[in-house]
């Protein structure tokens, strides 16, 4: 199965009416079987499927890191991914297990409470900082990789960003998804997430600063805008959050420090 596909439209243009066609992307159903229970079905692009697994996994809490994931193995025709932990996900403190069928734009579902978040993923000051022109540079070359974005208009990308370069990058049609298959690609490579910049084309959510902060990324820096509540979430968790990336501007909503 591919990111898109070509379909017949009529195009009307300059009061004219045409035939002609269009690339549209495509929409995937995956669900999570997870030692032998539904644990959430997602609707996604149907690529880097075992890095969303991974990475949605990680971002819910399910598991620490690669060594949790006995096997993942995913059938494309049922969109069914079966997969094997070292550890019972019922043990997970605040697990309320059930089936959520999660929608491309609205509210992906949520295993934890916020005020725990916040209690505990409060990120020390470890000195990592980034440049104003370092984060120009790689939201430039973020916006020159989104090719499925540029043939469709229909997708959302992610980036990690290390020392000046994209070490990890996706897209799909939901932003908490492109998030997750980033963040399981950067779990799969051993990247220290605390040396990391997260880039992404879209607003910023609460829920994608709550991903980051699971994960003890100190940066997110978005073509967009995040909301109040990311903004002020972004503030309790010393989280640098940085919005409006567009040509030579960038606007610095919290962690001001790390910006030099």
């Amino acid at each position: 199965m591919s990111f898109y596909k070509n379909i017949e439209i009529i195009r009307y243009e300059d009061d004219e009416a045409r035939r002609t066609t269009d690339i549209v992307v495509e929409e995937y159903s995956l669900t999570l079987i997870v030692g032998g229970k539904e644990l959430v079905t997602l609707l996604c692009s149907p690529e880097d499927l075992e890095y969303l697994v991974a990475g949605f996994l990680l971002s819910e809490g399910f598991i620490e890191g690669n060594e949790d994931i006995r096997s993942i193995s995913i059938d494309k025709k049922t969109g069914i991914a079966e997969i094997e932990l070292s550890r019972d996900i019922s043990l997970v403190k605040g697990l309320n297990v059930r089936r959520t069928l999660t929608s491309v734009s609205g509210k992906v579902p949520t295993f934890h409470d916020m005020k725990s978040i916040i209690e505990t993923r409060i990120l020390e000051n470890n000195g990592f900082e980034a440049g104003y022109e370092d984060i120009l540079e790689l939201m430039e070359q973020f916006g020159g990789k989104s090719e499925v974005f540029r043939k469709t208009g229909g997708v959302h990308s992610c980036a990690l960003g290390i020392d000046g370069r994209l070490e990890a990058y996706h897209e799909d049609i939901g932003r908490h998804n492109a998030m997750d298959k980033t963040i399981g690609h950067g779990m799969k490579k051993g990247i220290d997430f605390s040396r990391c910049i997260v880039l992404t084309s879209g607003r910023i959510p609460s829920e994608m600063l709550i991903k980051a902060a699971k994960r003890g990324i100190p940066i997110i820096a978005s073509r967009s805008a995040p909301t109040a509540l990311a903004v002020e979430l972004a503030g309790k968790l010393n989280i640098t959050l940085a919005g409006f990336i567009r040509g030579r501007r960038l606007n610095v909503y919290s962690g001001f420090h790390r910006i030099k």
